[in-house]
């Protein structure tokens, strides 16, 4: 979404350019009567600032409903609230009994009651419905644990980390070669390189507020070398979703059909079916790897490094520790962390299906924000040109 509002901003820019050239310049050099383009740097102004307005929209709701909210739906252990039945006794009269008498007004009034001590006390539970059900309900709860900045908690992190990332892409990227499987293997090893990074943020998300810095919070040598394997795995599965379309996309030679679209009605009819069906065979190899390969690496990655959150940090959502009696703490004997299969495994699919309304609701966001900026933009065009009337 983030490509098309730039490539319609930069026709906005392109457009306001020609309009400029063919009504202001052109009608001064045939000498006609034709009204110039009202104030060029005035549009290009309005659309500049419009265009980093929407930047920002865009990158704030990418950060507090795609990444905080979508952290802790996945590690949000939803609870059950148990209620305990014990009565002392139970109440029962002679008519209770399977084969006395019908009893009349009267005698029912004669009739004794005796009572008889229960066995055991029976426990009812009853499931709550989790705090990330919702995204308003979600971003109230944090707000009430902590402040109304809380829905952009770990963004000095992630800036930190997307700065450094970058940084390192290149120097790898430099290193091993420009060509595409090169930048994969740089993305790789930049993510694997910065995990513990990552992983601190991922603290800082789920976690509640505490009095260090961030900085001060960095988890251990050793716990980030039980990172570096779901890091890894997470970071091949991503660059899958990358490489796959586009070696298909050379696989079928679409990028002439791309590169002069007036060129393609030109074509016969089969021949435009089979360039649809490619066209459709590349989108849709790209959806299929981020729904079955990205999304399950990304939840297990998120909830093994939460699996190795301090104990002295209570987690701000509900969050089940031993994930279900799968993780033994390293005091007791065991290995502190939960494995991959079991992080997966012990995401139940009402969790998969909630994160699955989470991420279209917020592509769902996404597509409005950047509509409405669009519209936004040509309104401002046809505002400041007197040539156009709003309408």
């Amino acid at each position: 979404m983030s490509g098309i509002a730039h490539h319609l901003v930069k026709r906005g820019l392109d457009a306001t350019h020609q309009q400029y050239r063919s009504g202001s310049f052109a009608a001064q050099e045939d000498g006609g009567d034709q009204k110039p383009f009202g104030h060029p740097h005035a549009v290009a102004a309005a659309l500049v600032i419009t265009a980093v307005a929407w930047f920002f929209a865009a990158s704030a709701i990418s950060y507090i409903y795609g990444s905080v909210v979508a952290t802790l739906t996945m590690i949000e252990t939803p609870t059950a609230t148990a209620f305990k039945i014990d009565p002392a006794t139970t109440t029962t009269t002679e008519a209770d009994e399977a084969d006395a008498p019908l009893l009349s007004a009267n005698d029912e009034k004669k009739s004794t009651t005796t009572t008889t001590p229960t066995t055991e006390p029976e426990l009812f539970y009853i499931k709550t419905k989790p705090i990330t059900s919702k995204i308003r309900t979600t971003i109230k709860h944090l707000t009430a644990e902590a402040g109304p900045w809380s829905r952009f908690r770990g963004l000095q992190v992630a800036l930190a980390y997307h700065f450094v990332h970058h940084l390192l892409f290149q120097f790898l990227t430099a290193l091993f070669g420009g060509a595409l499987l090169s930048q994969s293997l740089a993305a790789i090893f930049a993510a694997v390189i910065l995990s513990r990074m990552q992983m601190l943020w991922t603290h800082v998300v789920i976690s509640t507020p505490s009095e260090k810095k961030w900085y001060r919070r960095f988890p251990s040598v050793e716990q980030g070398k039980k990172i570096l394997l779901p890091t890894a795995v997470w970071a091949l599965a991503e660059q899958a979703a990358i490489c796959i379309p586009v070696i298909l996309f050379q696989v079928f030679d679409l990028e002439g059909y791309y590169s002069n679209p007036n060129g393609f009605k030109d074509l016969p009819e089969a021949q435009q079916k089979s360039v649809a069906l490619a066209s459709f065979a590349v989108l849709t190899s790209g959806i299929l790897t981020a729904i079955f390969v990205v999304f399950p690496a990304n939840v297990t990655l998120k909830r093994v490094q939460a699996s190795l959150l301090s104990e002295e940090n209570d987690t701000i959502v509900p969050f089940d520790r031993s994930f279900g009696g799968k993780v033994q703490p390293e005091i007791v004997g065991g290995k502190g962390v939960v494995g991959m299969l079991d992080a997966w495994r012990t995401f139940g699919w009402a969790a998969r299906i909630r994160l699955v309304k989470l991420y279209a609701k917020v592509a769902a966001i996404q597509v409005s924000t950047s509509v409405v900026f669009v519209m936004l933009a040509v309104a401002e065009v046809r505002f400041i040109n007197g040539d156009y009337v709003l309408y």
